[in-house]
């Protein structure tokens, strides 16, 4: 359960983030037979496909260090059912931000990550 309020601030913050910074957000938790999708974005005409990692602030890994080749895939496989379902095109992009939680939810840092792999 908590595992899951820490995912959900995560995702919050980092849509925040992205709007604050001049992204459209698109859809958030798209979820198809070959996972989710935690936030798509747009900006300048891409397209961003974007994976949040949230830990605790004092976490030793890095989020990013969880988007292993085989989520990587998942991803990818997640995006193209996308752009199938929504029969969008243009440029694109996956990218990671990483969120970090004090113990009572609040965000201590974010890194945004482009075009991470």
């Amino acid at each position: 359960m908590i595992k899951n309020k820490v995912g959900a601030w995560g995702e919050v913050y980092a849509a925040r983030y992205l709007r604050d910074n001049g992204f459209k957000i698109i859809t958030a938790n798209y979820v198809c037979r070959f996972g989710e999708l935690d936030l798509v974005a747009s900006k300048k005409g891409i397209l961003s496909f974007i994976e949040v990692k949230t830990r605790n602030e004092s976490t030793e890994i890095r989020p990013m260090e969880a988007v292993d080749d085989g989520k990587q895939e998942r991803v990818r496989m997640a995006a193209k059912s996308f752009l199938n379902f929504t029969k969008m095109s243009g440029g694109m992009r996956f990218d990671v931000i990483e969120v970090y939680l004090d113990d009572n939810f609040k965000m201590t840092g974010i890194n945004y990550i482009e075009n991470a792999f």
